[in-house]
């Protein structure tokens, strides 16, 4: 009897293993090599940050609920890192990348981050978040398919195509933070780039089908406007959200967006123009790559198909337009449109207002009159919260409307409670577009108008359709609101997507707090992570 108890436990035992095992999501490894390398992307040599020797680098495949365990040895003579736009790292803002939460890889060493996304679909990018690298390359996309028997509004794709385009600069990155060290303002970028040429990248089609492609914009600071010579471009997804599936001529993509749209190869069979284009500048800088068809008879040729420029209300009316489709399933099988989001109510209002001014002789950027620093260059944010280290940062640091103070230093973070559902309005006085991206979440974009935002303008904003995403444009001299429900504990960077502006000080961290202090809310510190200024010598977990 006691054989057969013994026998049954075992089995039971080996039983919920296999359970285990067949239930857990899959994996995925990767292991790169960061380095730095000599391109010439605009005709002239200067220094760029391959991944595996690739630039841009490569592409990240997976699906829903995957696990990206995805090592990272820094070759670089100075410290990485790497961050994940889009990716919402539930429960787990220690892997986001950003210095507020991670401690950097130091030179010739290594760092493995352990991602998971978790309940997401759609067409993201990954780029180096430290010391202005973004201007020197060492990004990707990132690809997030649906499960399998999830479906998906729109019939599979011949072939699936990631654009990185980008403003550029031939000015090694290392001068442009020089520049901006030392107090000044950037020039105009020198050009435009496309999968890291500014011309001359190819995509092969075939006579009658239809492909994905996914469209991010990678650069520092310049809305791009994207479009094909004679086709039409139809819109399916914008960052992890199925979109009703309308058709334009062109789409404009601000600084850190992305969009996925389908394209049937049903014209005559030559090579078009693939167009992407600076929006809202005084001089227009033009990059180009060729739709090829494989059966084409006749070369690229002819004037480059001309886009809008600088028209605003275009722009708005398009942005407007973006709407999501309720009735086709995300990341999950259940309608997108199953929850309801107008009828939650708010229990918060944020109102963020841009500003730029010199401090201390120095230009800097501003988010309610904070301009962002470290106040202790050692330690991220994060790690501070964690080991409850003193004088690091204090919450309350930036206050959560317009202060009407002049401009000043600190470390700002801003409090926030876990689960509650809150509106964020995004005021701009200045004359240029802004872009705003929120880690760790994707919000509605529930409105947008020009002037100052009130409480009146709630009247128009969108309650049933609008569309979810995690970075939204604010035209000059206008508003942007948005609706956020703050389910994701952490400490969660909120930063201005023109990199420059970021750099010195438009940005602060959101942090979304849980007094129970559970797991069920937030995942303990990862049992690799990396420990520096006054976290050093501290114990995360035991490894084994």
């Amino acid at each position: 009897m006691k054989l057969l108890l013994s026998l049954c436990s075992i089995l039971l035992f080996v039983f919920n293993i296999i359970v285990h095992v067949v239930a857990e999501d899959p994996y995925r490894f990767f292991d790169w090599n960061v380095t730095y390398g000599d391109i010439y992307p605009l005709g002239v040599k200067q220094q760029g940050i391959f991944i595996n020797g690739q630039f841009p680098g490569p592409e990240i495949y997976s699906v829903t609920n995957d696990n990206l365990i995805i090592n990272v040895h820094n070759s670089l003579p100075e410290p990485f890192l790497i961050s994940w736009n889009g990716v919402q790292q539930r429960r787990n803002s220690y892997e986001d990348g950003v210095y507020g939460t991670t401690c950097p890889i130091p030179p010739g060493k290594n760092f493995t981050y352990t991602l998971q996304v978790k309940d997401q679909i759609g067409s993201f990018f990954y780029f180096p978040s430290l010391a202005f690298h973004k201007a020197a390359g060492g990004y990707g996309a990132i690809k997030v398919l649906s499960r399998p028997r999830i479906p998906v509004p729109f019939p599979d794709p011949a072939n699936d195509y990631s654009l990185l385009i980008g403003d550029w600069y031939h000015i090694d990155h290392t001068k442009l933070k020089s520049i901006l060290d030392f107090g000044h303002r950037l020039p105009f970028p020198q050009g435009v780039l496309i999968n890291g040429r500014a011309n001359g990248t190819s995509f092969t089609v075939e006579q009658g089908k239809t492909y994905r492609l996914r469209i991010s914009n990678v650069g520092l600071q310049n809305t791009l406007n994207f479009r094909i010579e004679g086709h039409d471009l139809k819109l399916v997804e914008v960052e992890g959200t199925h979109t009703v599936q309308t058709t334009y001529s062109s789409i404009d993509v601000h600084v850190g967006q992305s969009y996925s749209v389908l394209i049937t190869a049903d014209k005559a069979p030559k090579d078009y123009y693939i167009v992407a284009s600076t929006r809202f500048t005084d001089k227009v800088i033009t990059s180009t790559a060729s739709l090829h068809y494989s059966n084409s008879q006749q070369p690229i040729s002819g004037p480059i198909p001309s886009g809008p420029t600088t028209e605003i209300d275009w722009s708005i009316k398009q942005a407007r337009s973006i709407r999501t489709n309720l009735t086709a399933s995300g990341p999950r099988p259940n309608p997108q449109g199953s929850y309801h989001y107008g009828l939650v109510n708010i229990t918060k209002t944020f109102k963020l207002e841009s500003s730029a001014a010199q401090v201390n002789g120095k230009q800097r950027y501003a988010i309610n009159s904070v301009s962002f620093i470290l106040s202790d260059e050692t330690t991220p944010l994060k790690l501070a919260d964690y080991f409850k280290i003193d004088g690091v940062f204090q919450v309350g640091s930036i206050p959560d409307n317009p202060s009407r103070k002049p401009m000043y230093l600190d470390t700002s973070v801003m409090g926030a409670d876990f689960r509650a559902f809150v509106e964020i309005v995004f005021q701009n006085h200045e004359d240029i577009v802004q872009s705003y991206h929120i880690d760790g979440y994707s919000f509605w974009v529930v409105g947008m108008d020009g002037g100052a935002w009130n409480p009146n303008s709630r009247n128009q904003y969108n309650l049933r359709d609008a569309v979810s995403r995690c970075t939204t444009q604010v035209y000059p001299k206008s508003w942007t609101a948005i609706y956020v429900a703050l389910d994701n504990v952490g400490m969660w960077n909120v930063r201005s997507e023109f990199w420059a502006r970021q750099y010195l000080g438009q940005q602060f961290y959101l942090r979304v707090y849980s007094p129970v202090e559970s797991i069920r809310d937030e995942y303990p510190i990862p049992k690799n992570a990396l420990l520096c200024g006054k976290a050093a010598g501290r114990i995360t977990r035991p490894l084994s």
